[in-house]
C-alpha cells in the first residue's frame, strides 16, 4: 500500500543481495536480511551490506523510521557457522579486522539517528540478539526465540555485548551468558529484550500500530532523545548530565521544530512533521 521502489544495497554488484530494502511514501524504510537458506545469519558480505544500508538511512532525509526484519521463518541466526569456520585459519590481525567490522556495523545501527523498529519474525540467536537490542523499539512473534549461544561454541557475545547488557543489564547477563539457554518470547519481554510480543498473524499490524506513533514525533527531537539517551549511558555524573539535559531543552524549545510542535499543540492541529 506504502511501497515505492527498493533501494539497491549493492548497485553493480554480481553478489546476490542480502539485504532488501523498500521504503514507503512516509519514509519507512524496511530492512530486510535475505538469507533465509542460512536463518539470515551474518557472513562479511552480508555485515558489509547492512553497514552501508545503515550509513545510507542516517543520511537520507526523506527516511524517519527503519524497520529491520528478517526473511523466512527466521530474524537472525547469528554469526554463519561455515564463514566462522573459515575465519579460524585467519591471522589474529584478520580476525580482529572482521570483528571490528561486525561491532561497526552494529554502532551504525544503534547510532542511527532516526527510530528503529525490530521486527523479530522468527529466531533470533547471538548476533540476532544483538541486533534486536541495538533497535530502539522490538516487537515479536510469539513463536519467536532467543538465545546467547556464543558459550556453546567455546565463544563470548563479545562485541554485541554492550546492547545486550544495556537491554537486560549484568544480573541477567550473568545468567544467559554462559547457559546459551533458548530464551521464549514472553520471558524475552520480561528481561527488556523485545517491548511486545504478538501472535505471527497479527505481527505486522502490531508493528504499523508503532510506526504510526513514531510518525507523529519530531524528527529533530527523535533525533535528540536517542543521544540523550546514549549521553545519559556515558555520564554518570550529574554534572555532566545537568550540563548536558539543560543545554539540550534550551535548544529544542528554540528550534523551529519545537516551535512548531508547541504551536500546533495550542491550535489543536497536528503537527507539520506529523505524518502518522
Amino acid at each position: 500500500m506504502h511501497q515505492r521502489a527498493a533501494m539497491r544495497t549493492v548497485p553493480g554488484s554480481d553478489l546476490p543481495e542480502s539485504v532488501i530494502v523498500n521504503t514507503d511514501e512516509r519514509g519507512v524504510a524496511t530492512v530486510c536480511l535475505n538469507r533465509p537458506e542460512r536463518h539470515n545469519a551474518f557472513d562479511d558480505y552480508l555485515i558489509a551490506q547492512l553497514t552501508d544500508v545503515f550509513e545510507r538511512c542516517a543520511r537520507d532525509r526523506d527516511i524517519r523510521v527503519i524497520v529491520l526484519t528478517g526473511a523466512g521463518k527466521s530474524f537472525s541466526s547469528g554469526a554463519d557457522l561455515e564463514w566462522m569456520r573459515s575465519m579460524a585459519t585467519y591471522s589474529h590481525a584478520e580476525n580482529l579486522d572482521d570483528a571490528r567490522k561486525l561491532a561497526g556495523m552494529l554502532s551504525a545501527l544503534a547510532r542511527l539517528p532516526k527510530p528503529t523498529v525490530a521486527r523479530v519474525n522468527g529466531a533470533a540467536y547471538g548476533g540476532g540478539v544483538g541486533l534486536v537490542c541495538c533497535c530502539d523499539v522490538a516487537i515479536a512473534s510469539r513463536h519467536a526465540r532467543f538465545a546467547l549461544t556464543e558459550v556453546r561454541l567455546g565463544l563470548a557475545p563479545a562485541v554485541i555485548s554492550p546492547y545486550v547488557i544495556a537491554a537486560i543489564g549484568t544480573r541477567q547477563c550473568q545468567r544467559y551468558f554462559q547457559t546459551g539457554e533458548v530464551i521464549k518470547a514472553d520471558t524475552a519481554i520480561r528481561l527488556g529484550v523485545i517491548h511486545e510480543t504478538v501472535e505471527h498473524e497479527y505481527l505486522d499490524s502490531a508493528v504499523e500500530r508503532q510506526l504510526r506513533m513514531l510518525l507523529k514525533g519530531g524528527p529533530g527531537a527523535q533525533a535528540a532523545n536517542k543521544q540523550l539517551i546514549a549521553e545519559a549511558r556515558r555520564n554518570a555524573s550529574t554534572e555532566i548530565m545537568f550540563s548536558y539535559t539543560t543545554d539540550l531543552i534550551a535548544t529544542l524549545r528554540a528550534s523551529g521544530e519545537g516551535q512548531e510542535g508547541l504551536s500546533a499543540f495550542l491550535e489543536k492541529r497536528p503537527a507539520a512533521f506529523n505524518v502518522g
